[in-house]
């Protein structure tokens, strides 16, 4: 198990997968399959501030794009 001097100075990098899903994941280590780098690396609080930044809908980008193609429906009264 880490310290708290541990976890505060590893680095990080953040990952996204195929449904624009972001994660952390540990620098140092190989990538899980289905993930790719987002471009940002840091310590834990930089890395969890770049994807509050850029991931603003939580969705998976498969519900989004489903939900993009189905006809409006008026709603019902």
């Amino acid at each position: 198990m880490e310290t708290q001097d541990e976890e505060a100075t590893r680095i990080y990098r953040v990952v996204v997968n195929h449904e624009e899903q972001y994660s952390l994941w540990p620098a140092e280590q190989s990538l899980p399959n289905g993930w790719r780098e987002a471009g940002k690396r840091g310590v834990r609080s930089e890395c969890l501030a770049y994807i509050k930044e850029v991931w603003q809908d939580m969705r998976p980008l498969s519900l989004r794009k489903a939900m993009e193609e189905q006809p409006n429906r008026p709603s019902e009264s």
